[in-house]
C-alpha cells in the first residue's frame, strides 16, 4: 500500500449483508482512485463465536474487492472510527443506513468527524451520500 494514498473505508457490522457496503466503497473508491479500506469494530467480550463465520464471510469478500480489514475492539464505535479515520488518509466512509437516534453511530461519528463525508447504503443497495469528496463523481442509485 502506499501510504500517502487516500482511501475510501467501509464499515461494517458482523453481519452478513454489510458485503453490499464493501461493493459500494469498492466502486467508490475505484471511481476515486482511492485505496479501499474495511472495518468492523467488536465490544470486547471473551466469546466471539456469535459473529466469526460472518467476520470471516466479509474478511473474504473484503480480499475479493483487493481490500484489508482491520477488526478492532472497542466500547466506542464512533471513536475508534474517527482515530481510524484520522490516522488512515481516509477521504469517505461508507456505511449502513443511520438508524434514527441522536446517540446513532452516524451521529456520533459525524460530531467527531464532521468534515469526513459519509455514504450510506440501505438494505435495498439504495446509496446515499451526504457530500462529495472534491475527487468523487456524483454517487448514483443501484
Amino acid at each position: 500500500m502506499k501510504e500517502n494514498r487516500s482511501s475510501v473505508l467501509a464499515c461494517v457490522t458482523s453481519q452478513y449483508d454489510c458485503d453490499r457496503i464493501i461493493k459500494t466503497a469498492k466502486k467508490i473508491a475505484d471511481d476515486c482512485d482511492c485505496e479501499l479500506r474495511v472495518l468492523s469494530i467488536l465490544k470486547p467480550t471473551s466469546n466471539y463465536t456469535t459473529v466469526s463465520d460472518q467476520i470471516e464471510y466479509l474478511y473474504l469478500v473484503s480480499k475479493e474487492s483487493g481490500a484489508d480489514m482491520t477488526v478492532l475492539f472497542h466500547d466506542d464505535a464512533p471513536s475508534a472510527v474517527s482515530e481510524f479515520v484520522k490516522e488512515n488518509n481516509v477521504e469517505r466512509v461508507v456505511t449502513g443506513m443511520h438508524d434514527g437516534g441522536d446517540d446513532s453511530f452516524l451521529v456520533m461519528f459525524n460530531k467527531l468527524a464532521p468534515k469526513t463525508p459519509i455514504t450510506m447504503v440501505a438494505k435495498d443497495n439504495m446509496v446515499y451520500s451526504m457530500e462529495l469528496c472534491s475527487e468523487c463523481m456524483p454517487v448514483g442509485k443501484k
